[in-house]
C-alpha cells in the first residue's frame, strides 16, 4: 500500500522484497554509526515485523521508501511510538534511516516533510519528536530543516544504553502542529 508520494519518493508499507536491502543497510557500519551496533539479518527482519505491527496498532509506522524513478529501495522514513520511558514519553517520533548511497540528496528531508504533513493533517497529532546523539550532524540538520527545535534542557540519556556508553547522551528536537 502506497501511503503518499513526494516528488522523488514513494513511502509505502513493507514488502517481502524489502527485507534483503533493509538488512544490508542495517549491517552497514556507516549507516549504523550512531546506533549501538549494526544489526544481523535476523534482527533486521524482526524490526520489519515490529514496524508492520505498529501499522496495525497505530495506523502508521516507519515506511519503506523507494525512488519513483526506478523503484530502488532507499530506506525507511516514518512515524513511530518509542518503546522506552523518558521525560518526554509517551510521544510520537519522526525518524529516517537511508542507505549511505542516498545520503546528501535531500531525500530524508523530502520524505520526512511528507511524514510531518501526514502526522498533523491525516493523523491529527499535535507534536512530533526526533532524537539522536549530538554527533549525528546529518540527522540534526534534517530535524532543523523540518522546523524542529531543540531545548538543551530536554536532552536525555537513552535508557536502553548503559551508563558510560559513548552513545547514551541524546539531543531531543520537537515540532508542534501550527494552530
Amino acid at each position: 500500500m502506497i501511503l503518499a508520494k513526494t516528488e522523488r519518493l514513494i513511502p509505502r508499507r513493507w514488502r517481502e522484497s524489502d527485507r534483503q536491502p533493509f538488512a544490508a543497510m542495517n549491517a552497514d557500519p556507516r549507516v549504523m554509526e550512531f546506533f549501538p551496533r549494526p544489526l544481523s539479518t535476523e534482527e533486521s527482519d524482526a524490526l520489519v515485523d515490529e514496524i508492520e505491527a505498529d501499522f496495525a496498532r497505530h495506523g502508521f509506522g516507519f515506511c519503506a521508501a523507494e525512488l519513483i524513478r526506478d523503484h530502488s529501495f532507499v530506506g525507511s522514513i516514518g512515524l513511530g511510538v518509542p518503546r522506552f520511558s523518558a521525560h518526554f514519553t509517551p510521544c510520537f517520533e519522526i525518524a529516517w534511516r537511508l542507505s549511505a548511497e542516498f545520503w546528501g540528496l535531500g531525500l530524508a528531508t523530502e520524505g520526512a516533510r511528507e511524514m510531518v504533513r501526514q502526522a498533523f493533517d491525516v493523523h491529527g497529532l499535535k507534536e512530533l519528536v526526533s532524537f539522536t546523539v549530538p554527533a549525528n550532524v546529518r540527522s540534526r540538520r534534517v530535524m532543523e530543516k523540518l522546523g524542529m527545535t531543540r531545548n538543551a534542557a530536554d536532552d536525555f540519556d537513552h535508557p536502553r544504553l548503559s551508563e558510560g556508553h559513548s552513545l547514551r547522551r541524546h539531543v531531543l528536537y520537537r515540532l508542534r502542529r501550527e494552530p
